[in-house]
């Protein structure tokens, strides 16, 4: 297969980044969106869904990168924390955190790019977007732009979330947005303990929805040489005050990534 040209020369690479930036400020610029980008430090009265993740992972020799990742993710906190998205509103997680740049205090962190991990200014503030992603997954909030990543560089090591939940980023044409388009306000409200970031989705009104989120059909597949690894994601929509009846059951997603480890087990063969 043939490389993109991005991928020929460092200078290609520079260039297309640079140009995609460009475009996408743009589009900011000259689009009919309305960006979220109030912020309050008095909480909304309800909360619709809290979620924790951990910080630290074991993996490898690459601990440094993962302690770095800590205090990029404590800079691309305080950048989004106790944002409200009110009516109308579309959140853009890349127009609220901006560039990382060492510069701002971003330091080198794990990132994953052209189907390996390497380190990188900012590396690691796609957990944020993950955390992000989980909380409005179980909201009535309208994912309007979402990228995951094309493969899966590590072997689960304590993962509580479905294979293929989360959000990339890479600023600022990789972006995660969403839009309000209920006639409620919602807030993001994040913070830290010892060994996790906490985050939870709150709301003006108490909703008559919740949602559950869970996996289907998860299979690591081999074909020829190569590992693979497919599930879905599905969701429940439920009256939370007549007895949890799912009124609503959608498939939001259908996750199919190279697989760059030998798993332990393999449920299919082709």
């Amino acid at each position: 297969m043939r490389k993109p040209i991005s991928q020929l020369h460092p200078v290609f690479y520079y260039v297309s980044v640079n140009l995609r930036r460009i475009f996408r400020r743009l589009i900011w610029k000259f689009d009919s969106k309305k960006y979220a980008a109030t912020y309050s430090k008095d909480l909304l009265k309800y909360r619709v869904k809290k979620h924790q993740s951990v910080l630290l992972r074991k993996l490898g020799d690459n601990m440094h990168l993962q302690h770095n990742k800590v205090v990029n993710l404590r800079l691309a906190q305080k950048e989004i924390n106790n944002i409200l998205i009110l009516p109308g509103e579309t959140f853009s997680f890349c127009k609220l955190v901006g560039l990382p740049t060492a510069k701002k205090g971003y330091l080198e962190g794990m990132e994953l790019s052209f189907g390996e991990a390497r380190s990188g200014i900012g590396g690691g503030i796609c957990q944020l977007a993950n955390l992000i992603h989980w909380l409005v997954l179980h909201s009535p909030l309208t994912i309007v732009e979402r990228h995951h990543h094309s493969f899966d560089p590590f072997p689960d090591d304590g993962r509580v979330l479905p294979f293929g939940s989360g959000a990339t980023i890479f600023y600022n044409y990789i972006d995660y947005q969403f839009t309000n388009l209920t006639p409620h306000i919602f807030q993001l409200n994040f913070w830290f303990t010892e060994k996790c970031i906490e985050g939870e989705l709150r709301c003006s009104e108490e909703l008559e929805y919740a949602y559950h989120v869970f996996e289907q059909n998860h299979a690591f597949v081999k074909i020829e040489d190569k590992y693979f690894r497919r599930n879905e994601i599905w969701r429940d929509k439920y009256l939370k005050f007549q007895g949890g009846k799912v009124v609503e059951r959608i498939c939001i997603t259908k996750n199919f990534a190279r697989v760059m480890y030998i798993p332990n087990e393999i449920e299919q063969i082709e």
